[in-house]
């Protein structure tokens, strides 16, 4: 048994597929067989079983691919560790985010960062949600991930830093303009003309904003009395259509975010939503690189002194070994 095998066979878990395998490995199907197939002989009893479409794990096979799954990324992780170490104040750092992340969290911190560690290879892997970003720290290709904090994910702390408001969004000639707040009720009711756009689908902003709601069934998926039918991928988005008079965007106040970005919108407070929370996705908070801990502290020095949002009330300040306290942990 070798690492090579182990990593080829988590793959074709991962997959499904051994020819999937093969070809992303650039090797014949075969070669792919007879590396699980050694891992079996080894363990002497079976660990995959053909489908009509493709390979899935045996009960014995998905005990191995949990295992194996969390070390090999635990290993790969120290591999590279090692690496940076041997170079100095050098290597790669590697941090997966949304889509707009570091233009609105992140900036600052990066100019400040690059200063000081000018060799460190600043690596940014965009994914498209947060369980994505969560998948990322886990098998180890990233080492920090920028997320919506969420429902526990196995094997991830989640570290929260910041709590932004919710406002609704809306073009400076709409008669809401005028108004100082907005309440909830009027959301999930679709009143006073509001067409909200739909938020991005499966997102825990999304999942958040419909729970607070009163009715949930008339959420900002489908809200009441709504004819609406855009959605979007990500904030951004929903801001820049709400501009254009498409629609109504209910969406997190971001730092970053300036008035001349978007002369004709208006953002109107909704106080009657609790805050949604942002901050850091990790493995281990504990067994960071030491790059990756002060990068980290960079950016929340940076949104410390934001003016938008405030910091998180489980954030313990600031300290090598963990800034912050996890909220939730599996």
């Amino acid at each position: 048994m070798t690492l090579d095998d182990l990593r080829i066979f988590v793959a074709v878990c991962d997959a499904g597929s051994l020819s999937a395998v093969a070809r992303d490995l650039g090797c014949t199907q075969s070669a792919v067989s007879q590396r699980v197939k050694r891992l079996e002989r080894e363990a002497d009893i079976g660990l995959l079983e053909r489908r009509p479409r493709g390979v899935a794990p045996t009960r014995a096979g998905r005990i191995l691919h949990r295992a194996a799954s969390g070390s090999l990324g635990e290993l790969d992780l120290a591999l590279r560790r090692l690496a940076d170490l041997r170079r100095g104040d050098a290597g790669t750092l590697r941090i997966t985010t949304g889509a707009t992340t570091v233009r609105h969290f992140m900036s600052a911190a990066v100019v400040t960062f690059r200063a000081r560690h000018p060799h460190v290879d600043l690596e940014f892997q965009t994914e498209n949600s947060g369980r994505r970003c969560c998948e990322a720290v886990a098998d180890g290709t990233a080492e920090l991930a920028w997320i919506t904090i969420g429902a526990p994910v196995r094997g991830i702390e989640q570290h929260p830093v910041l709590e932004l408001p919710w406002v609704l969004a809306v073009r400076s000639d709409d008669p809401l303009a005028a108004r100082d707040r907005i309440e909830p009720a009027e959301l999930a009711g679709g009143l006073n003309g509001i067409r909200l756009i739909r938020l991005p689908e499966n997102s825990v902003s999304r999942m958040r904003l419909d729970g607070h709601l009163a009715r949930p069934e008339a959420s900002p998926a489908a809200p009441a009395g709504s004819t609406s039918s855009t959605s979007v991928a990500d904030w951004d988005t929903a801001m820049l259509l709400a501009e254009l008079g498409v629609g109504h965007a209910v969406v997190p106040d971001l730092p970053g975010r300036h008035g001349t970005d978007h002369p004709d919108l208006r953002l109107i407070p909704i106080p009657g939503l609790p805050p949604l929370a942002t901050g850091w996705a990790v493995r281990q908070w504990a067994t960071l690189s030491p790059v990756a801990v002060e990068f980290a502290e960079t950016v929340n020095t940076s949104l410390d002194g934001s003016g938008h949002g405030r910091k998180s009330p489980y954030s313990s300040g600031h300290g090598r070994k963990s800034p912050y306290s996890p909220v939730r942990r599996s």
